[in-house]
C-alpha cells in the first residue's frame, strides 16, 4: 500500500463543494494508495512520473514514486477546461 501526500491540497479543493462530489473526489484519491496506476489513470505528457485520474468533472493530478511507494497530490481541479495544466505548468515551471 503507497503512502499519500498532498492531501491538504484536496481538503482545501474540497471545501465548499457538494458533499456527494466532495467524497467522490475524496474516495478516488484515497484509492490511489491501494493502487497507484489504476486503469484509468494516464502518464501525463512532458511530465514523466505524473499521471492524472477523473472523478466526474474533476481531475486528479498526482505524482507516483515507485521507489519510495509515494503518492504525491499535486493539484485537483475542473476537468472541462485547461486551468489544471496551467497551473500544473506555473507550479512545476
Amino acid at each position: 500500500m503507497a503512502k499519500l501526500d498532498g492531501l491538504a491540497i484536496v481538503l482545501d479543493f474540497l471545501q465548499g463543494l457538494q458533499p456527494k462530489i466532495a467524497a467522490q473526489i475524496a474516495k478516488k484519491v484515497l484509492a490511489l494508495n491501494v493502487e497507484p496506476r489504476p486503469i484509468d489513470s494516464k502518464e501525463l505528457t512532458g511530465y514523466p512520473g505524473y499521471y492524472r485520474v477523473d472523478s466526474g468533472e474533476y481531475r486528479i493530478v498526482y505524482r507516483f514514486k515507485p521507489g519510495e511507494d509515494l503518492v504525491e497530490i499535486v493539484l485537483v481541479g475542473k476537468r472541462n477546461d485547461d486551468e489544471v495544466y496551467k497551473q500544473l505548468k506555473r507550479l512545476l515551471g
